[in-house]
């Protein structure tokens, strides 16, 4: 296995023009795992540690812009208020060093369905940002995942940023594991308000071959919400319509059995986070409904 080690971003893009099979490698934290275990053994490994524009954000228009090598700890730190449901499952990511060493942009490149990142990433309506030597595209997140552990990335592209709108509204992510902390998550859920479009983002992991939104919970929360004039009067949920999006985001879920969880339990899983993380997130929207009259 060779080492490349580039100085700058044009001799990484270079590097993987030259050899689109080389393995991108940061933080290290998905990819070591996979090397140790023998499950992939790549020709060359791109280290991308030295380039440090890829650890910062700014903002980008409309969107946020976090290259790819901003960690989970800057991320929560700096980022927090502005993308709360992306520090929320930032914070569930193993233990302190590996927040310190893992990227977002490592998750995506990893694709795995069980990312805690990819759910809310997609509740947000998130863009990839891709680079290679003959230029620059920007994929949907929607569009990015195309398998189990496969993405939409061409061979010669690396991940230079993703690009996320900040909150306009309350968000919320809830993950189960096997323990408490520092565990893969059997299913996971992300959930993000957008009152000033009227509009949901809902999505999941570890609960179908690829990161899903919740489409059809989607909607008839959106038009549950507009319909019902609960966007202006902030007025308590109707306990149905908790129960009916829970149930909608269940039946978006295929799930399989395996050595963390039954089919059947991530189903039920799902069902109780999408109706908990709704009340949460309405409880947070009608709270700042009372300070800004108070």
């Amino acid at each position: 296995m060779e080492f490349l080690r580039p100085a700058t971003w044009d001799e990484a893009l270079a590097a993987k023009a030259e050899h689109p099979g080389a393995l991108p490698i940061s933080g290290g934290t998905d990819v070591m795992v996979e090397i140790n275990f023998d499950a992939t053994r790549p020709e060359y490994l791109l280290d991308l540690t030295r380039i440090e524009e890829l650890t910062d954000w700014s903002a980008d228009g409309e969107r946020l812009r976090i290259g790819a090598g901003v960690t989970y700890t800057s991320l929560i730190a700096d980022l927090a208020d502005r993308l709360p449901g992306l520090a929320m499952a930032s914070r569930t990511v193993g233990s302190p060093q590996i927040r310190n060493r893992g990227t977002v942009a490592g998750n995506l490149g990893s694709a795995s369905p069980a990312g805690d990142a990819h759910p809310p990433l997609l509740a947000d309506d998130a863009v990839v940002e891709a680079h290679s030597a003959r230029g620059v595209r920007h994929i949907p997140i929607t569009e990015f995942y195309t398998g189990v552990k496969r993405n939409a990335l061409e061979p010669d592209e690396l991940i230079a940023a993703v690009l996320v709108p900040p909150a306009d509204g309350p968000q919320q992510f809830a993950k189960i594991g096997t323990r408490n902390a520092m565990v893969i998550s059997v299913t996971a859920f992300g959930l993000a308000l957008h009152p000033s479009t009227g509009t949901v983002g809902a999505a999941f992991g570890s609960a179908a071959p690829t990161p899903r939104r919740a489409t059809k919970a989607e909607q008839f929360l959106a038009a549950e919400l507009t319909e019902s004039g609960r966007w202006d009067s902030r007025a308590e949920l109707d306990p149905a319509a908790v129960t009916r999006f829970g149930a909608l985001v269940a039946e978006a879920a295929t799930p399989i059995d395996d050595v963390r969880g039954t089919a059947d339990y991530r189903t039920h899983a799902l069902s109780v986070m999408a109706r908990r993380t709704l009340v949460w997130a309405w409880t947070d929207y009608r709270r700042k409904r009372v300070r800004t009259c108070a």
